[in-house]
């Protein structure tokens, strides 16, 4: 199958997805329930993706230097540091320990 092909369909998919929504509701106002709900998955996606890019490799799971920076900062951010300590912080250590040799 042809790879722009592919694409292709895949981004109409996708925009058809989107579209669903507001051509089901229209204007309405969505149901309190389903906007609590809504305001709660930001916080179990941004765990999974930052768990996903520091533990995958792309084909297997591994626990590496990038794995201890995100580990550091993810402590500081829990002690209420700000976003920028935390984030010069993981990228400092992971550095440092790929020029000591660690993976």
């Amino acid at each position: 199958m042809n790879a722009w092909l592919l694409i292709a369909g895949v981004a109409l998919l996708t925009a058809a997805i989107k579209a669903a929504g507001p051509l089901v509701l229209g204007a309405r106002e969505l149901p309190a329930r389903f906007t609590r709900v809504v305001g709660l998955l930001a916080g179990p996606l941004m765990a999974a993706l930052v768990v996903t890019s520091a533990l995958a490799d792309g084909r297997h799971l591994q626990v590496d230097a990038a794995t201890a920076g995100v580990a550091v900062a993810g402590v500081l951010f829990w002690r209420g540091a700000p976003v920028i300590v935390g984030v010069l912080t993981a990228v400092v250590l992971t550095a440092a320990l790929r020029a000591l040799g660690a993976p």
